[in-house]
């Protein structure tokens, strides 16, 4: 395994299909760009507790699209419609804002904020953590052979090779 093309993945991803949401990705480059993503957050992460600033929060936002994006084309490489990424999207926005307006509903109201947007919160969360594990067995699963709906099929990614399996 070459780290270089691992990460001359994940650049090409970011760079030349920052929402491009048309055409496929095989299993092993989605699953190499998604091992970068997490590195690189880990990096956000210590960063933000060195100097202070939300680093891994901005992060996390600049790569939302690029995600979505390989997400989509994963999807679409197994057969599914890529727009399935909109619920974990709108999903995970729905739940950041209900969480959100509970912890300052909590100044106002005090401990009854909890029994009013507890359960609601908590089956928020919960409907996303449904969607999270039905997208996590999608992506598991192995793409089409064949040309689909979506296009022929993804170049094999091969991590040993320095050379990208798409322009």
């Amino acid at each position: 395994m070459d780290p270089q093309a691992i990460f001359d993945n994940y650049r090409r991803v970011v760079t030349q299909h920052y929402f491009d949401m048309a055409g496929r990705v095989g299993r092993s480059e989605f699953w190499y760009f998604v091992l970068a993503n997490f590195v690189f957050y880990i990096v956000a992460a210590i960063l933000q507790r060195l100097t202070f600033l939300p680093l891994a929060a901005l992060y996390a936002l600049a790569t939302l699209l690029p995600a979505a994006g390989m997400g989509a084309r994963r999807l679409q490489d197994i057969g599914r419609d890529g727009k399935l990424i909109w619920i974990f999207i709108i999903a995970g926005f729905i739940s950041q804002v209900i969480s959100l307006i509970a912890m300052m509903s909590f100044f106002a109201l005090g401990f009854l904020s909890f029994l009013f947007f507890g359960p609601l919160v908590m089956l928020i969360n919960l409907a996303f953590l449904i969607a999270c594990l039905v997208l996590i067995y999608f992506w598991c699963q192995p793409g089409d052979p064949n040309a689909n709906a979506y296009g022929p099929p993804p170049p094999v990614f091969d991590p040993s090779r320095r050379v990208s399996p798409a322009p």
